[in-house]
């Protein structure tokens, strides 16, 4: 069973043409419409959380994981009403020394948009939604010592879980970038998966600490969305 992750940033509307970075910003009316596709043809949009059973082939279904990168505010503003509204759930992921910032790991390229408050991510979890850790400051793990990138991985969980008071399970690589030994850090931190940005559906007996999602652009449109979600369109781009 091949299982397409979801990867979005923002939910908000797109920044002028020639914008840095403009294509990771999708319209929330693109979102809604992406979430009620998705609901039509039979799909259920679940958390990784809600994902676990089916990554362990313990379950099967016509399942999409739903994950956001970086924690931003326009995420529970526009994304959380399309996903309650389709009986789904998603994944945010976010920076946590950040909490209640900004991207200023972008300050100079894009714009500075918010990012949640801690009353922003209990509202987002109390929803029924899932947190997930993006490190504590958006770092190049690829860039630090292993006593640094250690650090950004374990303590970015034990601080999100100080924020949510419950437990956070699944880790994503900022920027997707990544070595085999922080593999093995993010799973003796205690995260049961970790998100790349490399290209493609998953399936039971893949890695779970490197795995493979499904960019949503601002610009993919109904055809491409139901490519990506249902043939091998992703798949071919490994």
């Amino acid at each position: 069973m091949k299982i397409p992750i979801l990867m979005y940033h923002q939910i908000d509307e797109p920044p002028p043409r020639g914008t840095a970075l403009r294509g990771l910003i999708v319209a929330p009316s693109s979102f809604g419409w992406q979430m009620r596709m998705l609901r039509l043809m039979g799909y259920k949009g679940l958390s990784m959380r809600d994902l676990e059973p089916y990554l362990h082939g313990e379950q099967q279904g016509k399942v999409v994981g739903i994950t956001f990168d970086d924690g931003y505010q326009n995420n529970l503003v526009h994304a959380l009403p399309s996903l309650k509204a389709n009986g789904f759930t998603a994944t945010c992921y976010g920076v946590s020394s950040m909490v209640g910032g900004t991207n200023a790991w972008d300050a100079g390229k894009v714009a500075q948009k918010p990012l949640m408050t801690q009353q922003d991510w209990l509202a987002w979890h109390g929803a029924g939604m899932d947190v997930g850790s993006h490190t504590q400051t958006h770092a190049n793990l690829t860039e630090l010592s292993d006593e640094a990138a250690q650090r950004q991985i374990v303590q970015s969980k034990d601080e999100l879980q100080q924020v949510l008071g419950a437990e956070v399970r699944h880790f994503c690589y900022p920027y997707g970038w990544f070595k085999p030994e922080h593999e093995e850090m993010v799973r003796a931190a205690g995260y049961l998966t970790a998100t790349s940005t490399r290209r493609g559906r998953v399936q039971t007996g893949d890695n779970p600490f490197a795995l493979n999602r499904i960019m949503v652009a601002r610009a993919t449109n109904p055809l491409q969305f139901a490519a990506k979600i249902t043939t091998r369109y992703e798949d071919a781009r490994q």
